[in-house]
This record gives C-alpha cells, sequence and structure tokens, in this order.
C-alpha cells in the first residue's frame, strides 16, 4: 500500500462508484467525495475515505479523478478559484471521465500545465454493465507517454485504452462515439417498432438482427431490457441528450450535417420532455407505444410543450439544410399513412413526431407548434406533407411603430440570413416562432392563409428586427413549411 498512488475520486454516481471500487480494489488508497454522500456510502464500508468537499478529497492525492455529470461542472469544478488546479498539490496528476466539451478539456489541460500540473481528458464508453465489469474503453485526451504514470489505475477498470495524443481529442472521440450510439439507439427503436407492426416474434427478430450487419450494441445489450419493460438507467436520458447536443454543437460550429444526431437527438429531447430525464436510453422505445405504455414507464404526454423543445441549436431536426428535403418519417400526411409507431392519425395519441392527433376536442393549432392541415406544398422537420395557399411572393404583414407593409420572403430569407446585429435567442410557440434580443423581436404567427410577421421595437419602425449572425433553419421550416 505504501507504494501506491493516493487517488481522489470525485463523482460516485451509476458510473463512478463501480470504477472508484475498481481502482479501491486493486489496492490503492482511495478518497471519495460526492454532492449525495449516500451515494458513496458503500465505497466508505469497503475502505474508500470520506471528504466533505472536492478540495478536501483532492489536496493530498496523486491522482485525481473526476466524473460529474455536465461541462458546467466539470469548469467550476477545475477552474473556480477554489478548483482542483487551485487545491492539489504540485504534480498532480487529475482526470477527467466526463462526456464533455474539447474545448473545455484543452483550456484545463493548458491551465494545469502553467500551474505545475498534467491534466487531460478520458472519458469512457461501455455503460454501467462495463463499469461494473471493469471492462470499460477509456477514451484518453493524451499520448501513452503522458499517462505511462497512470495506466495501471486506469487498467483497473478500462479493458481497452485509445490514446488519441492531444488535449480535447479524447472529448472528440467520445462524441464520435455518442454520435454513432444515436443513430444506432433509433435503429434500435424503429426496428423493434416494425417487426412489432408486423407480427413478429420480437426476439426472435432482435436475435435474427444481431446475427447481420444490422447488429449493433443497441441492440445486443438494451434491446432486452426495452422488451422486458425494464427502463432502469444504466446511461440517464438527459446525459445522453447533453451529449449529443455537445456533438451537434461542435459540428455545426464546423458546419458538418448530422442527420442520424439530430433525429436521435430530437426524440430524446421529446421523453425528457415528458418526464423520461432519469430513465435509461433503452425507454426511447417507449416513444413508439401507446399512451398507456408511456403511463405504465412513469411518462406523461400532457407534459410535452413543442414549443419549449425541438432544435438543438439549429435546423429542422434532421440535419439536411435547404427548403427542399424530405426528412423524418418521409410520408405525406394526405396519404393516409401511419407515423412512428405504427399509429394512424386518427388513433388519439401523440406520435414520435411530437403532434397531437385527434387526442381530445383542444383545437390542435393551439397545441403545436406547426399545424397537420396548411395549404401549400411543403414538408415539415417531421417528414409530413402539409398544404399552404398563401402567395409565394408577399405573405407577411409587419406593424412597426412608424409604418407597416409586407415582406417578400426574399427579404425575410435575407434578414433570417445575412444581415448580423448579435447573438440572438429562439424559441417556438404554439402558433409560431418568436425571437428575442435586447433591441426588440420578431413575432411570426400563422393565421389561416397566411404568415403574420409582427416587428417590436422601439426603434424599428417598418424594418424586420434581425434575430442573428446565422440562418436559423427551424425559423424557415416553420414559416415555408419546409
Amino acid at each position: 500500500m505504501a507504494n501506491k498512488l493516493s487517488v481522489a475520486f470525485i463523482g460516485t454516481g451509476i458510473m463512478g462508484a463501480p470504477i472508484a471500487g475498481h481502482i479501491l480494489d486493486a489496492g490503492y488508497p482511495v478518497t471519495v467525495n460526492n454532492r449525495t454522500k449516500s451515494k458513496a456510502a458503500a465505497l466508505v464500508e469497503r475502505g474508500a475515505v470520506w471528504a466533505d468537499t472536492p478540495a478536501d478529497a483532492a489536496a493530498n492525492a496523486d491522482v485525481v479523478f473526476t466524473m460529474v455529470g455536465y461541462p458546467s461542472e466539470v469548469e467550476e469544478l477545475y477552474l473556480a478559484g477554489d478548483g482542483l488546479l487551485a487545491c492539489t498539490k504540485p504534480g498532480a496528476v487529475l482526470i477527467d471521465l466526463t462526456t464533455s466539451s474539447p474545448e473545455l478539456a484543452r483550456d484545463i489541460a493548458e491551465a494545469a500545465q502553467v500551474s505545475g500540473r498534467m491534466a487531460f481528458d478520458c472519458p469512457v464508453t461501455g455503460g454501467e454493465s462495463g463499469a461494473i465489469a471493469g471492462t470499460l474503453t477509456a477514451i484518453v485526451g493524451a499520448t501513452e507517454n503522458d499517462i505511462a504514470p497512470v495506466r495501471d489505475i486506469l487498467s483497473t477498470f478500462a479493458a481497452t485504452i485509445c490514446c488519441f495524443d492531444g488535449a480535447g481529442k479524447g472529448q472528440a472521440a467520445k462524441l464520435a462515439n455518442q454520435v454513432s450510439l444515436g443513430a444506432c439507439m433509433v435503429g434500435m427503436a424503429d426496428a423493434l417498432a416494425f417487426a412489432e407492426l408486423s407480427g413478429l416474434d420480437l426476439e426472435k427478430t432482435r436475435q435474427m438482427i444481431l446475427g447481420g450487419t444490422g447488429k449493433s450494441g443497441a441492440m445486443e445489450s438494451l434491446a432486452p431490457k426495452a422488451l422486458d419493460g425494464d427502463y432502469k438507467p444504466g446511461f440517464m436520458v438527459e446525459h445522453f441528450i447533453k451529449d449529443l447536443r455537445l456533438a451537434l454543437a461542435y459540428a455545426d460550429d464546423r458546419e458538418l450535417a448530422l442527420p442520424g444526431a439530430d433525429v436521435a437527438f430530437t426524440l430524446y429531447d421529446m421523453l425528457d420532455a415528458i418526464g423520461g430525464a432519469k430513465l435509461g436510453t433503452q425507454a426511447v422505445t417507449v416513444l413508439y407505444k401507446e399512451e398507456a405504455d408511456a403511463i405504465a414507464a412513469g411518462l406523461d404526454w400532457s407534459q410535452y410543450r413543442p414549443e419549449e423543445h425541438g432544435a438543438h441549436e439549429e435546423g429542422c431536426g434532421c440535419g439536411e439544410r435547404g427548403d427542399d428535403h424530405e426528412c423524418g418519417c418521409g410520408h405525406h400526411h394526405d396519404e393516409g399513412h401511419e407515423c412512428c409507431g405504427g399509429h394512424g392519425h386518427d388513433d388519439g395519441h401523440e406520435c414520435c413526431c411530437g403532434h397531437h392527433h385527434d387526442h381530445d376536442d383542444d383545437d390542435d393549432e393551439d397545441e403545436h407548434e406547426h399545424e397537420h392541415h396548411h395549404d401549400h406544398d411543403g414538408h415539415c422537420c417531421c417528414g409530413h406533407h402539409h398544404h399552404h395557399d398563401h402567395d409565394a411572393d408577399e405573405v407577411f404583414t409587419s406593424w412597426g411603430v412608424e409604418t407597416a407593409r409586407k415582406f417578400t420572403k426574399a427579404e425575410v430569407e435575407h434578414a433570417l440570413t445575412e444581415l448580423d446585429t448579435g447573438n440572438y435567442g429562439m424559441i417556438l410557440r404554439s402558433k409560431g416562432i418568436v425571437n428575442g434580443g435586447a433591441d426588440g423581436w420578431l413575432e411570426f404567427d400563422y393565421v389561416p392563409g397566411e404568415w403574420e410577421v409582427r416587428s417590436r421595437s422601439a426603434d424599428v419602425g417598418g424594418k424586420l428586427v434581425v434575430i442573428g449572425s446565422k440562418l436559423n433553419e427551424t425559423a424557415i421550416a416553420q414559416l415555408f413549411g419546409c
């Protein structure tokens, strides 16, 4: 024991606790800290030492592991005035196992180097089962030489260690894994829903898929839980949403569309909205089921507010750009198809596209952000066909302080894409889109026959208020039935 490096482990949740347990079992002295003390109790019973604060846990440690939920927590934990870079001893090695931002990982590594410590990102993959078994894959933003002093500790819980030779690259590689996982999860859920609709034995179908090119870790490990109605988290929905959001933002900043990840984000965001944040990722399959199944899983469709959920930042949800793509299920609403989970539009359910289909007597136009009964040809972000009957050139009326006139589609697109007066936010409303900012806002309201654009600001006059530096494709999609 005397020759073993001393370890601090901060964050003993679903993944952190078993990882810390493996380090403890290997004979390393471990001090633990967690926001909820009870979650570290089993480790303390096995010989770990409890510390009341992260600073207390890390003060005398040779190696500090962190595994928390979100990048904001990582930033506070490391870079605050009393954070780990300030309270650890010189020469300490700091290893972040959280799936976080590549840019933040680089910042932490650079700050650590300046302060005489070493820090590197090391997110893991393999889920709760891999953490318990000690067979995780460690994805390291450092070189083999960098990790040499701590490789033995990493090997206590990771069967595979992949070094990507640079700060932040471990996080980028992990996000690539999550992008792949997102598509696999949707594929798994789609396949099971399709098999059920076709009257197939679901377990036999799953086994068949695992024997062919459609196999995936999701189908192998998570589909059985979904089929058993077991939605206990090995990896929480809310954390998967965080990972997908990070990946999509990173790609969007570099002008790369990720259609599969976009669809996965949309579905998981919907699952979160109806109460599924703390469920395991396999619960995405519930979105394809009847409302009774959702209720049995502890979900409540009445909580869903489309105006508060949707695109992670930009785009219609599929990752494609432009006015002429067809995404989602790819079907037309006037062809009488059954969408998402195999339900007809008159079955009284709320399906995976997030829209209400004749469930009660409320006016659907007040229920969601765009209607299923428009009147001009075009495809919306759920992939369904709508109709609009307004004039294509002059359909926007603006009320300013001094003047009022119609704006053409080209003028609106110009305002949304070309002009830049700041980083204005966007939220969806039940009857349109509100784009807000310090200087004013635009409200896009759908009324029968036309979209009305209202500009509101002390100095707007009859001009459009500019909402930001980049095209918000969701706004275009909503306005023009994309």
